[in-house]
């Protein structure tokens, strides 16, 4: 296996939709800012792979308007995932593996704002049993909210404590949507949105877009002096019928941990899109109590879609870079209720 890492990410999250650029608008100064984090320029770059959504977007190939951000030449090896673009990430890392490249630069866009978010992902539900109800995701979470609680797994005010947590550790995350200015108890005073959630309960709707820059061997080592090397990355589906699965657990996520050695993780950037699914997320990966979970403030303070889960491991790899953890994880999930999961393990080696 060769050693990849992660050498450069950007990100950028709209407080506002007024206004709102497009992919395109999005993604050139995102490209510029990984150009500058490497030394690098388009030439550099032996592989594109992105993540994004059709359906978000309403038209057909979407994505392919994209590529104008990347520039015109020299002509570029590229592909796409209609999903996160954590699994453009993992996609470029197997590229990478093959040897048939040294490097790639992976990145995710979504425009929320251009439809009724709750609706459309309606339409990644089972297409027979499932769509024609139109259940929107929100709903489908307030029933996982509601299975838990009845299990006596956690309580409303366990769902509250890491919302609190989320938006106090926003207040340093000069790219979060929401940040501070609550107390658990404020929290569980606040009115019911899709019971048992209230609104801090749930991601609010963000528009977005990430990049992250990978590089193998000494291409990684030549632009960064402490790489986020991937010791671990693993992905795992769970079914899509909402009536076959178990809602209070992920085993896509315990599967996707036991491929990846979790020991020593000190931070976990999780992709929870609602405040229970931060506690199913810890359950099933097994994470110590001294792990610290989304310093960034995590989903509950900005998820535009498609760029949520690949956001995340850019956050972890922050946390190499800088010196404040030497192993770390980032995790994605995509489709309903944690049906869809993926892990990222991360070490900084001298």
């Amino acid at each position: 296996m060769r050693d990849v890492a992660v050498v450069g990410f950007a990100q950028r999250q709209m407080k506002e939709f007024d206004g709102s650029p497009n992919c395109v608008e999005l993604l050139v100064p995102l490209f510029a800012e990984c150009y500058a984090q490497t030394g690098w320029t388009r030439r550099d770059i032996g592989f594109w792979c992105s993540g994004s959504s059709d359906y978000l977007a309403g038209r057909s190939f979407s994505f392919v308007s994209a590529v104008d951000a990347i520039g015109v030449m020299p002509p570029v090896n590229e592909s796409h995932v209609e999903m996160d673009a954590a699994w453009a990430l993992y996609e470029a890392w197997l590229k990478i593996q093959t040897g048939e490249v040294d490097t790639a630069l992976v990145y995710g866009f979504g425009k929320s704002s251009a439809g009724l978010l709750r609706r459309t992902l309606a339409l990644q539900l089972d297409p027979y049993t499932m769509t024609p109800l139109w259940p929107d995701t929100v709903s489908l979470a307030g029933l996982q909210a509601r299975a838990g609680i009845d299990a006596g797994l956690w309580d409303e005010r366990a769902m509250a404590e890491v919302a609190h947590r989320s938006l106090t550790d926003a207040e340093k995350n000069e790219h979060a949507i929401r940040s501070g200015g609550s107390s658990v108890e404020d929290l569980l005073a606040r009115p019911l949105y899709a019971e048992p959630l209230r609104k801090h309960d749930c991601a609010p709707v963000t528009d977005g877009a990430a990049a992250i820059v990978l590089a193998a061997d000494d291409r990684a080592r030549e632009v960064s002096d402490r790489p986020a090397w991937i010791s671990g990355i693993a992905t795992y589906v769970d079914a899509l019928s909402m009536g076959t699965r178990d809602l209070t657990r992920a085993p896509s996520a315990a599967s996707s941990a036991a491929r990846c050695d979790l020991g020593g993780v000190e931070v976990a950037e999780l992709h929870a899109p609602f405040s229970h699914q931060e506690l199913v997320l810890r359950r099933e990966l097994a994470l110590a109590d001294d792990v610290a979970i989304n310093p960034s403030g995590g989903s509950l303070t900005g998820n535009p879609m498609f760029t949520g889960g690949l956001i995340r491991i850019g956050e972890a790899a922050r946390r190499v870079w800088d010196g404040s953890a030497d192993k770390v994880l980032g995790h994605a999930t995509s489709g309903p209720a944690l049906q869809q999961n993926l892990v990222c393990v991360m070490e900084g080696r001298a």
